[in-house]
């Protein structure tokens, strides 16, 4: 896994979202990041760690290629204002629903 600053991290996101257009998938995880890179000890092992200030670990993936990015608080409103114009320019293959299952949810009401 590679760790990007936010701004490649955007481009990167952008590159394989295009690689992916036609047949594929990029799947993105968003989870709350203190700073560790060490597993938190046990019980026996009581270690205080204050983590200086909130943080953000963003990975995304394409099945081959994995990329990732941790954003602070003082970054986070540019970097969701960049990362929701990109999704928004991306989201546009998404398939819609089938309605088949409503109708035979009705006929078997009746």
């Amino acid at each position: 896994m590679v760790l990007l600053e936010n701004d490649s991290f955007l481009t990167e996101l952008t590159r394989l979202f295009q690689k992916c257009r036609s047949s594929g998938s990029v799947v993105i995880t968003l989870k709350k990041y203190d700073g560790r890179t060490k597993p938190a000890p046990r019980k026996g092992h009581t270690e205080t760690f204050e983590p200086a200030d909130n943080k953000c670990l963003i990975r995304a993936s394409d099945g081959k290629k994995k990329i990732s990015t941790v954003v602070s608080t003082k970054e986070v409103i540019k970097f969701q204002m960049a990362y929701s114009n990109l999704l928004r320019a991306h989201m546009d293959g998404l398939k819609k629903k089938d309605k088949k299952s409503k109708s035979k949810k009705t006929k078997a009401t009746q």
